[in-house]
């Protein structure tokens, strides 16, 4: 039986019970069935160029980083694909299409001696490149979060999208769960399970061992094409921003129903705004010391304040973004912190275009 107004308290208890279950199951399937390790191209397109999102595509990443490190005992040497695919068992993969997709994008040059199967190659300069920008995306905890939230949903769509309860645990042994190369961790996946479920994409199911299902909500966004984070921010007709902000304590003091600027330097400052009024509701929430906490609701009050002015300036925006953004990093993982991180991307991005 599904549950219906759960609070943020017990969802976070709920997320975090699943990912101890998920973590038994992915043990029991992994001794069963040895998990398909992939990237997804469309979470690697800055390393990758293509934006393929099939599932041999996904194994361009992880070949990457494999044609790396067996590159570094023998660097003038071309290395076989082959062994590549045997390792990770994938029986339905051509080790010579493998090779052609990395060479198609740049990444790698074919020995086409006489007699060579096709499969032997070699790392080029944009390939180390490539190679390079896998290992720095593998460390954006923003990037790796929304791929989770992204690819659970498809799976769950793909899945069960007549909105039949799902053990998560699956999704842990398909090629979505791993990021640029590497696995999804349980923290990872209990944020996205409780961010897709606040945000009614997703419900959880009261059985044992815990299920989810994918909602309407969640069928609509998988439908759309894009991400959840599109989905969840996009417009909607009608929709009025409701602006709060924190007295000295924390505590909401008010909203204001319509936020209008009248500026001459074409910065919107809605997001500033709505990022200043979201810390004031969760600044309690984030687990800091009295000092942080209140550091947090002052700088987000000097934000409020630059936002809501007659002719709010770029710099002093981008100042006090950047600089809650920095202190919601310090303050951890929690879905909060990362929400609230999200945000303030968004809106210095609305900066720069």
């Amino acid at each position: 039986m599904a549950r219906n107004g759960i609070n943020k308290r017990e969802l976070d208890k709920w997320a975090r019970n699943v990912v101890k279950e998920t973590n038994k199951s992915l043990e029991r399937a992994q001794r069963r069935n040895p998990p398909r390790v992939s990237a997804q191209l469309d979470a690697t397109a800055g390393a990758v160029p293509g934006g393929e999102t099939t599932e041999s595509s996904g194994y361009l990443a992880r070949l990457l980083l494999w044609l790396d490190s067996s590159a570094k005992q023998n660097p003038s040497a071309y290395i076989n694909v082959a062994p590549f695919v045997e390792e990770l068992q994938l029986e339905e993969e051509d080790p010579t299409i493998l090779a052609l997709q990395l060479e198609q994008h740049g990444l790698v040059e074919i020995l086409r001696a006489m007699g060579d199967t096709g499969t032997h190659v070699h790392l080029t300069d944009p390939g180390r490149v490539a190679v390079r920008q896998l290992k720095d995306l593998q460390k954006d905890r923003a990037a790796r979060i929304r791929h989770t939230m992204d690819a659970l949903l498809r799976w769950l769509f793909d899945t069960a999208s007549d909105q039949t309860p799902v053990n998560p645990a699956l999704f842990l042994a398909t090629p979505g769960s791993y990021f640029a190369g590497t696995e999804i961790s349980g923290t990872e996946l209990h944020q996205a399970l409780a961010y897709l479920t606040e945000h009614k994409l997703i419900e959880h199911i009261d059985t044992d061992p815990a299920t989810v299902a994918i909602t309407s909500r969640g069928v609509s966004c998988a439908l759309s094409g894009g991400s959840v984070q599109d989905h969840i921010n996009q417009p909607r007709p009608g929709t009025t921003y409701n602006n709060y902000m924190p007295n000295a304590k924390g505590v909401i003091m008010g909203e204001q129903q319509h936020f209008t600027q009248n500026n001459t330097d074409g910065v919107d400052p809605t997001l500033f705004a709505q990022l200043a009024g979201y810390i004031g509701q969760v600044s309690t929430t984030l687990g800091m010391s009295d000092a942080d906490r209140v550091e947090l609701e002052r700088v987000a009050q000097d934000l409020h304040t630059e936002a809501t002015s007659g002719n709010p300036e770029p710099g002093r925006l981008r100042q006090f973004a950047t600089q809650l953004k920095d202190k919601l990093l310090e303050a951890g993982t929690t879905i909060a912190a990362t929400m609230g991180v999200q945000m303030a991307d968004q809106a210095l991005a609305g900066l720069m275009q």
